[in-house]
């Protein structure tokens, strides 16, 4: 519990019913659920993956049964290039689908590679998948995963600047390589306004402001900030 009194949940909480109020006015009928992981393949590139479950209660559709129906299970894996966030390798998988022909569409998906997943790529979606030419399952999927490629991009230059010796590099290169680490972040939210005061902080070689969440985590591990900042600097 902060200060503020706000509550901050486990991951184990994020992905049970913890994470809804109980209401036991209105009986369930429908579930959905979306877990998207990123892994770190090497300093240039990453694996997105996500899933997309409709789950039906136990009992809906057949009577007595005592396990709930997964109608849509499907799977999307995306091999990213670092820094530039364009699709190098794309695949979708159909666990679970309602009809047989459902999974002919999957091979339409290999247009994804080349596509840069940053900006615009909604857009791009909706253009080559939308209507009668995807499947909205896999495009609302898609439509989750891309925000969390823009924050493993993040995670990717933690990890970066920790195994790097960056003694050879001139302060302008570093600075140079910063700023294009940044780029995919510009105007994806008003705090990354292009005209703003962290991009401005960014282009003057400023550190930016620490996470709250790790300032909040240092804090409750006893230890110190600074030192998580030199260590990245």
């Amino acid at each position: 519990m902060t200060s503020s009194g706000v509550r901050f949940i486990s991951v184990c909480e994020m992905f049970s019913n913890k994470l809804f109020p109980v209401d036991a006015n209105y009986p369930l009928i429908h579930t959905r659920q979306y877990q998207v992981q990123a892994f770190r393949m090497s300093d240039e590139r990453f694996l997105l993956r996500g899933a997309i479950v409709d789950e039906k209660p136990a009992g809906l559709y057949i009577e007595d049964d005592p396990d709930p129906i997964w109608m849509h299970h499907m799977i999307v894996e995306l091999q990213i290039v670092y820094p530039t966030f364009l699709i190098e390798k794309a695949s979708v998988e159909f666990k679970n689908h309602p009809h047989l022909g459902c999974t002919n569409i999957t091979d339409h998906y290999k247009k994804l590679e080349g596509m840069s997943i940053a900006r615009g790529f909604n857009a791009k979606v909706r253009e080559l998948f939308g209507s009668s030419r995807g499947c909205t399952h896999i495009g609302a999927l898609l439509a989750a995963m891309a925000p969390v490629a823009i924050q493993t991009g993040w995670s990717m230059r933690v990890g970066t600047a920790m195994a790097s010796d960056d003694s050879a590099q001139s302060a302008q290169d570093l600075q140079e390589q910063r700023v294009k680490q940044f780029a995919s972040t510009i105007n994806t939210c008003h705090i990354w306004d292009e005209n703003g005061a962290m991009i401005a902080k960014v282009r003057a070689g400023e550190e930016i402001e620490m996470p709250l969440p790790v300032v909040r985590r240092l804090r409750d591990l006893g230890r110190d900030e600074t030192d998580w900042l030199a260590g990245r600097s």
